[in-house]
């Protein structure tokens, strides 16, 4: 049984960030609402509680019973979940004299193994409208900064440690935050960060043996990172009883169908590779709103799948390649957020295909899917490549959509993203892609007047996707660009580039 830490939601922005530094220091955690029951197992060595939006002051403040976690098992509060925490053992937590938010820097006050290798004058991130005026009866202060006299704390006597933080040392501009965390994980907690890319595959080809048994499984695969690694896993644990589907929609990248049905060949997977771009198209024809768009690729997607299933009667089984930030959202403090764009969704197979979900990457990273894909072996072209949208050109080929659009955009997508590979730039970049506008406009080629479409490219730099800001191209990668799109795609005769951040921008277009 592998060992556990527990984070539990209050709603903060951050929460994730505590995970991934949580798992980069090879220990295994999960996070759950804060409101969810769960057992205190023997696996469980520790719990965080997050920070919050919330005050916990307000009436219906969100709380738990920090005082039961910790005769089981130490416990970390970090921002709210230290405020929750002092005002439950008896402390009083009010508005601050002035709010602080942003950088501050540590007084360490005692020595103690939680902050071992933690330097004197340490910047940490602040962000609270509160503060924790007097520490229950029992806990002694750890650190001060110039203007929160009670920065982190501890527990003096118990069953367990019991630590708070004021500050978040999960985010960036906590210089030493992850070290912090570490010593609670290694320090407090004892845990033996045994969790590993290879443990993990080891153990979920494992478990997807005793899972699935002799049944066969069926799986749609995109070519992407997530479907392939989960395809890859489930292969090595049943072998050709795994049938995956490729669906060419006629929206991919240049080549990309023939590229992806080789790699998988290579892998030794059992994928039948499905050419449907006709169908796509005349679903497509004259449509011009992103939504319906989406729609119609989505569908359209849906019917060849379900035709394709119903070859394979055996398949008891549907494969998926959801990861854990699909599982967080789902689950989250509130709900599910606002839908911005349908394609993002997890999901979208009728339940009449009456299949049991295998999701072996449900509890993983992005970062840590593709580490697993490297122990597996899979190709480090196709697990490094950007992010690429579910419906794929239909949404940078802005308007209509048509076979011959969609060739021009291909063509111009090869010569951007062979040039940022050509120039190191294409793994610095979180994801770059070439959007063909429904612009004309006039140029001179030769001695010729031409009236040609216009092309942007669009480039970020991004962590998750959430948040991204455009990624700061040398003028000179960008004339290269435009002058070999320019000279080798007829069709095309403007070059621009998109320098919009998100938000207020998406990363695509539509």
């Amino acid at each position: 049984m592998k060992e556990k830490i527990l984070i539990l939601d209050f709603g903060s922005q951050y929460t994730q960030l505590i995970a991934r530094a949580v798992r980069e220091a090879n220990v295994y955690c999960e996070i759950i609402p804060f409101h969810k029951q769960f057992e205190i197992t023997s696996d469980l060595k520790g719990i965080i509680l997050s920070g919050s939006p919330c005050s916990v002051n307000d009436e219906n403040a969100p709380t738990v019973d920090v005082a039961a976690f910790v005769e089981k098992v130490p416990v970390l509060g970090v921002c709210y979940g230290a405020q929750l925490t002092a005002k439950l053992f008896g402390g009083e937590v009010g508005k601050s004299n002035k709010r602080e938010y942003g950088r501050a820097h540590l007084h360490l006050d005692v020595q103690d193994d939680f902050f071992n290798g933690i330097s004197e004058g340490s910047q940490v991130w602040m962000s609270h409208s509160d503060s924790i005026k007097t520490l229950p009866e029992g806990f002694e202060i750890l650190a001060t900064t110039k203007s929160i006299p009670i920065a982190a704390f501890k527990k003096v006597a118990g069953a367990n440690p019991l630590y708070g933080l004021q500050f978040h040392p999960e985010v960036y501009h906590s210089t030493e935050g992850k070290k912090l965390i570490h010593n609670f994980l290694t320090e407090v907690c004892h845990c033996s960060q045994d969790w590993t890319p290879a443990s993990f595959a080891q153990e979920t080809i494992e478990r997807l043996k005793a899972e699935i048994g002799d049944a066969h499984v069926i799986m749609a695969l995109s070519g992407g990172v997530d479907s392939t690694v989960a395809a890859t896993l489930i292969s090595k644990a049943i072998g050709d009883r795994l049938h995956g589907i490729f669906v060419d929609n006629g929206l991919l990248r240049k080549d990309e169908f023939q590229q992806v049905l080789d790699i998988y060949a290579q892998l030794g997977l059992n994928v039948k590779g499905v050419d449907a771009k006709d169908k796509f198209y005349s679903g497509l024809k004259d449509l011009t709103d992103p939504e319906a768009k989406r729609k119609v690729i989505g569908k359209t997607f849906i019917d060849i799948f379900q035709e394709e299933a119903q070859h394979i009667k055996e398949a008891s089984f549907l494969g998926q390649g959801t990861i854990y930030p699909d599982v967080i959202e789902s689950t989250s403090v509130n709900g599910p957020s606002v839908t911005i764009k349908s394609h993002h969704n997890v999901g979208g197979l009728p339940k009449e295909m009456n299949l049991k979900l295998v999701e072996p990457l449900r509890y993983l990273f992005k970062d840590e899917v593709r580490r697993v894909g490297v122990e597996l072996g899979i190709p480090h072209d196709l697990l490094f490549r950007h992010p690429f949208p579910g419906p794929g050109l239909a949404i940078r080929i802005l308007g209509d959509i048509t076979p011959e659009k969609v060739a021009l955009l291909q063509d111009a997508d090869y010569y951007y993203t062979k040039a940022l590979k050509d120039f190191d730039l294409y793994e610095k970049v979180w994801q770059a892609g070439t959007i063909l506008l429904p612009i004309k406009s006039v140029g001179v080629m030769g001695d010729e007047r031409t009236y040609e479409s216009t092309v942007a490219l669009r480039a970020v730099t991004s962590v998750d996707g959430m948040t991204a800001d455009w990624a700061h191209l040398p003028y000179e990668f960008l004339s290269h660009v435009s002058n070999e799109i320019i000279n080798n795609v007829k069709g095309i005769n403007r070059v621009v580039y998109d320098i919009s951040s998100k938000p207020p921008a998406t990363i695509e277009w539509e």
